[in-house]
């Protein structure tokens, strides 16, 4: 019998599942006004993605469609040490971890996608533990919603100046979202669920060619009678 196919790993997914491996340290100290700090650090941080986007999105016609990748994968690298700052700000560097870092770098790109891993209850976030094959799965998903903005990024390539200014101005309010997410799930009490672990069957194929399912709690297991038995 054939075994069934797998789905192709894109560059971008394996680019988004490398990035999230090594949370990135931060230098940044608890602050008694968290929000102001944060606010700071979002600021620069979108200063500086715009600047690096903008100045990759400058060759036109093919040259640009080749910078693509390397923008992409600079902003980001720029935005997870936010996070990490961020996350520092509000003393929570110590339980940011791999899921926290793809929910704030990705939940506005697609928060279908991410519903599983933080859960929000109430006043607190609850962050639920999800496997390297998980990680690369949901990877994967995200990959497929990025690839169809940078086809209508690339396009923009070939006006030569408008399409770094849009570049640069994309790269600025995206880092902007990206604090958003991160301050909202800072500033509230944040719990580790180690029992509950969320997984992705890559066997099961949708019209994503992933399914998602949800997490079960971890409780012991009974054989349910059947009919059979009574």
């Amino acid at each position: 019998m054939a075994s069934k196919p797998t789905p192709k790993e894109s560059p971008l997914a394996d680019a988004m599942f490398q990035l999230v491996l090594q949370v990135p340290g931060s230098t940044e100290t608890v602050r008694a006004h968290p929000a102001e700090r944060a606010h700071a650090i979002a600021r620069k941080a979108a200063r500086t993605a715009s600047v690096v986007s903008g100045s990759l999105a400058l060759p036109p016609g093919i040259l640009g469609w080749l910078t693509v990748m390397p923008e992409l994968v600079g902003v980001w690298k720029l935005q997870a040490q936010m996070v990490s700052d961020i996350a520092s700000v509000y003393g929570k560097s110590k339980t940011l971890g791999r899921e926290q870092m793809l929910y704030c770098l990705f939940k506005h790109m697609s928060a279908q996608v991410l519903r599983d891993v933080v859960v929000r209850v109430g006043e607190r976030y609850v962050v639920k533990k999800a496997s390297l094959k998980v990680l690369q799965a949901l990877a994967q998903q995200l990959g497929l919603q990025v690839s169809k903005a940078v086809i209508s990024k690339g396009a923009s390539r070939f006006v030569p100046l408008v399409g770094a200014v849009g570049a640069g101005a994309y790269a600025y309010f995206d880092t902007l979202q990206v604090a958003k997410t991160a301050v909202e799930l800072f500033e509230r009490e944040t719990v580790v669920d180690a029992d509950t672990e969320v997984w992705v069957d890559v066997d099961v194929h949708t019209h994503d060619g992933l399914q998602e399912k949800k997490a079960v709690p971890r409780t012991p297991q009974t054989k349910a009678k059947s009919k059979k038995d009574l």
